[in-house]
């Protein structure tokens, strides 16, 4: 074994060992959401159809055909390059360079060149990616929620790709002028489409040693990319590359806008129409609805927020955010992601100045999801005119590539409002007491079904 086979292998279980930390994390902060119910994992055909045509297939990228033909073209160059590190990490492992080339013959020819080919057009869909994130693109990659961090993240994915590219065709192009030199190292795998042509015309002429050397470099630059991307993903909004198969299978297969009834409020409901002979047990405690913060949520609203791509398609068609309202679904997604992110990083502190005052009471010593609390909450990110500004329309679910819902978080932070708090918009809370005082949203004297006592009296 190599110096090279046993750097690599060190920097492979580096990675693999930071890898399992990260994702443990995130998959640890979804886990603090609430469960979603029984129904979360019913009707398995539909779930793997959506996941087949709406997450591999990419089927509602289409609606906006130019911009998905360019996610196309990177989104197959990744999946084609898998090939070719499988091949770059046996070769790191064993030092087997080109395991596939002598088994394969002239269909490896074909395969590498194909992912050239994909990598090129995947270049310069990059290209045209951060033109339209820098300088000019739609309205929806331009807006305020997307300055600091998340136009870096973008640019930053964008130019791991670019030199992703880079690494590929250095190799490549390094390695068909090292097959003409050194055939006993560097077997014969055909002229690829791309590298065997420009690779001698760059490159032929050059030493040996300078281009062992550059073949390495190129081999070298592409597997730390991919361990950096692969490190990236889980601060990264490209983490949707991992999540949007699980998202889409977990998505809900209700009716778009149909409601998740509450127990306690329907038992209380049913109690007062005299529909049950279940008692409505009394407590002290006044009951708590909705959600005020993201471990309130559902595991899958968290889901929701770690996939979410950023893309904006959602604000883009709200009627609250193009009438000029506050409202972004964006941000709320983004906002519940960095909320739930931020008690997952409390938690991890340690710090018990984060235990719950009822936590000191009892004289809990070690902080945890149980007793934490910082004072903080997701109205604290999220305001209440962005609340009120939504018309539950569903536009922004509709639109969503992923089948992410950020209708049911805008949902549940206003049951917390309206029904723990008794809080909410001025105008909206003569129209919640007549309801609840005479059945009718409007104010009247008399109560709703009093005219079918009427009826009855003149038949």
């Amino acid at each position: 074994m190599d110096i090279q086979q046993i750097a690599f292998i060190i920097v492979l279980l580096v990675a693999a060992w930071q890898a399992v930390r990260l994702y443990g994390r995130v998959i640890r902060n979804i886990r603090l959401g609430r469960d979603t119910g029984p129904n979360d994992r019913d009707d398995v055909g539909l779930r793997w159809k959506n996941v087949l045509l709406i997450a591999f297939g990419q089927k509602k990228m289409f609606k906006r055909p130019v911009v998905a033909l360019l996610h196309l073209a990177i989104y197959v160059a990744f999946l084609f390059t898998q090939i070719e590190l499988i091949e770059i990490l046996i070769d790191g492992i064993f030092g087997q360079h080109r395991f596939f080339a002598p088994a394969l013959g002239g269909f490896y020819t074909v395969i590498i060149s194909t992912i050239e080919l994909l990598s090129l057009a995947a270049f310069g869909a990059t290209l045209i990616f951060l033109w339209r994130r820098n300088i000019k693109g739609p309205k929806r990659l331009h807006q305020s929620e997307l300055n600091g961090w998340p136009k870096l993240d973008a640019n930053l994915i964008l130019a791991l790709e670019i030199l992703l590219i880079i690494g590929i065709f250095t190799m490549n192009m390094a390695d068909s002028v090292l097959q003409g030199l050194d055939p006993a190292h560097y077997p014969s795998t055909g002229t690829f489409l791309i590298s065997g042509h420009f690779g001698p015309m760059l490159f032929g002429g050059w030493e040996q040693d300078l281009l062992i050397v550059l073949e390495r470099a190129g081999w070298w630059l592409h597997i730390m990319v991919v361990f950096g991307f692969l490190l990236f993903l889980p601060i990264s909004k490209h983490l949707h590359i991992l999540f949007a198969f699980p998202n889409t299978y977990f998505a809900k297969l209700r009716p778009k806008g149909e409601m998740v009834n509450m127990p306690e409020v329907m038992t209380e409901v049913k109690s007062m129409l005299g529909l049950t002979t279940e008692e409505v047990p009394l407590s002290d405690e006044l009951p708590v609805f909705g959600s005020q913060d993201a471990t309130d949520l559902t595991w899958k609203n968290l889901m929701d927020a770690y996939t979410c791509t950023e893309c904006g398609r959602c604000t883009s068609v709200c009627p609250a955010n193009i009438t000029g309202k506050k409202l972004s679904p964006r941000k709320i997604v983004m906002d519940v992601r960095d909320r739930i992110t931020e008690i997952g990083e409390r938690i991890d502190s340690k710090d018990p100045q984060y235990i719950s005052a009822e936590g000191k009471e009892k004289n809990d010593q070690v902080l945890s999801i149980d007793n934490f609390d910082d004072g903080k909450s997701l109205f604290d990110y999220i305001s209440r005119e962005e609340l009120h500004a939504c018309t539950t329309c569903n536009a922004c679910v509709e639109a969503c590539p992923i089948l992410i819902d950020p209708l049911d978080i805008i949902l549940q932070l206003r049951r917390y409002e309206i029904l723990t708090e008794s809080a909410g918009p001025s105008d909206w809370l003569p129209m919640f007491n007549s309801l609840e005082n005479s059945g009718a949203v409007w104010q009247m004297n008399t109560d709703r079904d009093a005219w079918i006592e009427e009826t009855e009296k003149t038949t």
